[in-house]
C-alpha cells in the first residue's frame, strides 16, 4: 500500500457545483481520493505525507477534449523536414509532458497522435496525461483533411511516418472501412470532418461535408464496439446532418443557429467550442507564416464563436471544453478557459473543463470532481481560479500535479 498523501489547509474547488470553500483537506490513498472536506472534519491517516498548501486552491485536474498532440508544428507540411525520424517522437513526447505539467491530466486527441504515444504513456516511458485518441480522422476527398493543393494530383501526403495522417474516404463503404481501420488501430473515438475548415487548402470553411448516410456509417461502427463519434463542423446544415447521424459531440460549431441548437439539445449532443484556436491564430498566425487567406477564414470563425456559445446556452445545450491549439501554440491550452469564462462565467468554464468533459468522455465515475472514490487526478493552483481564471494560463501557477494518485509535479517528488 502506498503512503497516503494529504493536501492540507487549501481552498477546495471540487467542481461538483458547490462553491469553493477555504481551509479544506484532501486525503489520497492507493491512487484514489479517500476523503475531502474542511480541516478538522477529515481524518488524517497515521504516517500520511502531509503537504501544506495554505493560500492555494486544490481542484480536479483539467481536461481538454480537443487537442492535436501529433501536430508538432503549426504547418503540417513542414513536420517531416523539421522533425525527421525519432526527432518527431521526442518533440511530441515533450508536448505530451508539457500538457501534464500545465495541469491537464486528461486530454482527447482529435487526430494526429498515433496509438503508440498512448501506449508509451501507459507503460511509463514518457510522462503524460490520460490520453484518448481518434488516430486518423476521416475526411472526404477535397474535405478538411485532404491536404493536397489544387495542383496536386497524387495521393494525399503522409506528413510523418509516426503520425496518424488523415484517412480520405468517399461513400458509405469507404467510410465504414475507414472507421473500422481506426478502431482496429486503437482509436477511442472516431473523428469525422463533417464540414470545411480554415487551414485546409481547397475547401471553404462554411460548407457541410459527408452525407448523413456516410456519417451514420461511422457512428454505427463506433457504437458496435461501444465507442462514439466526434464531428468537426461549423455550419447549421452540417450540424443537423451530424445530429441526424447520431454523433456525440460537435467540435467548433461556430455558426450554430437556433434550429441546430435545439436539435442538439433534444438529442443530447454536446458542443465543444474551441475559441482559443482562433484567438491564437489571430494573435500569432501572421508571424508564424500563416497565409492571409487562412487568416481571413479564421477571422470569420472567430467573429461568431462567442455568439454560438450564447445560443447554445440559451437552448440548454451541454457545453464542454477543447482548445484545438497545437504545435508552437500548444502552450496556450488554458486560454480556452479564460475566453469561455468571458461568456459563461468563471465557474461554468471551470466546470466545462472538469466535470462536463469527464461526462463527455464517459469518465465521470473516475475523474472530473474531487469526491471520495474518484481517481486522484488533482492539481494545486497558486491563486483562486474562481476569482481569476487567468492564473491557469501560466504553468508556473500549477504548483503541484497529482495524476492517478501519483505526484508528478511539485513537493515530494523523488
Amino acid at each position: 500500500m502506498d503512503q497516503a498523501v494529504v493536501l492540507q489547509d487549501a481552498s477546495i474547488l471540487d467542481c461538483t457545483g458547490r462553491d469553493l470553500y477555504p481551509h479544506g483537506a484532501l486525503v489520497v490513498s492507493d491512487g484514489r481520493i479517500e476523503a475531502v472536506g474542511p480541516v478538522g472534519r477529515v481524518s488524517i491517516p497515521r504516517d500520511a505525507k502531509v503537504i501544506d498548501v495554505a493560500g492555494k486552491t486544490v481542484m480536479p485536474g483539467l481536461i481538454d477534449a480537443h487537442v492535436h498532440l501529433g501536430f508538432a508544428l503549426t504547418s503540417l507540411a513542414q513536420i517531416e523536414a523539421e522533425y525527421p525520424g525519432a526527432v518527431y517522437a521526442f518533440a511530441v513526447a515533450r508536448m505530451i509532458e508539457a500538457c501534464l505539467m500545465a495541469g491537464f491530466t486528461t486530454v482527447r486527441d482529435a487526430g494526429g497522435a498515433d496509438w503508440s504515444f498512448k501506449h508509451a504513456i501507459e507503460r511509463g516511458l514518457i510522462p503524460g496525461p490520460r490520453l484518448l485518441i481518434a488516430n486518423s480522422y476521416l475526411s472526404q476527398t477535397g474535405g478538411h483533411g485532404d491536404w493536397r493543393h489544387r495542383h496536386d494530383h497524387g495521393a494525399p501526403p503522409c506528413f510523418h511516418p509516426l503520425m496518424a495522417t488523415p484517412c480520405i474516404c468517399d461513400g458509405v463503404d469507404q467510410v465504414r472501412r475507414g472507421a473500422r481501420e481506426q478502431l482496429r488501430t486503437g482509436a477511442d473515438w472516431i473523428k469525422v470532418m463533417a464540414g470545411g475548415g480554415a487551414v485546409s487548402p481547397t475547401d471553404p470553411l462554411d460548407v457541410p461535408q459527408f452525407t448523413v448516410e456516410e456519417l451514420a456509417a461511422a457512428v454505427y461502427e463506433a457504437r458496435v464496439v461501444r465507442k462514439k463519434v466526434m464531428a468537426h463542423v461549423y455550419v447549421p446544415e452540417g450540424i443537423k446532418n451530424c445530429v441526424a447521424a447520431g454523433v456525440t459531440s460537435i467540435e467548433h460549431g461556430n455558426f450554430l443557429d437556433e434550429e441546430s441548437a435545439a436539435l442538439m439539445r433534444q438529442n443530447g449532443v454536446v458542443l465543444v467550442p474551441t475559441l482559443a484556436a482562433y484567438e491564437v491564430y489571430a494573435r500569432y498566425g501572421r508571424e508564424q507564416g500563416v497565409s492571409q487567406e487562412t487568416l481571413q477564414q479564421i477571422e470569420l470563425a472567430r467573429g461568431v464563436g462567442s455568439e454560438s456559445i450564447r445560443m447554445a446556452m440559451a437552448a440548454g445545450v451541454t457545453i464542454a471544453s477543447g482548445s484545438d491549439v497545437y504545435g508552437q501554440n500548444a502552450g496556450h491550452m488554458a486560454m480556452e478557459l479564460e475566453l469561455k469564462a468571458q461568456i459563461m462565467g468563471n465557474m461554468a468554464s471551470l466546470m466545462a473543463a472538469t466535470q462536463t468533459n469527464a461526462e463527455l468522455l464517459d469518465l465521470a465515475e473516475q475523474i472530473g470532481t474531487l469526491e471520495p472514490g474518484e481517481v486522484a487526478d488533482v492539481i494545486v493552483v497558486n491563486g483562486n481560479p474562481v476569482d481569476d481564471i487567468a492564473v491557469l494560463r501560466h504553468p508556473d501557477n500549477i504548483s503541484l500535479v497529482m495524476h492517478r494518485g501519483r505526484l508528478v509535479k511539485g513537493e515530494g517528488i523523488s
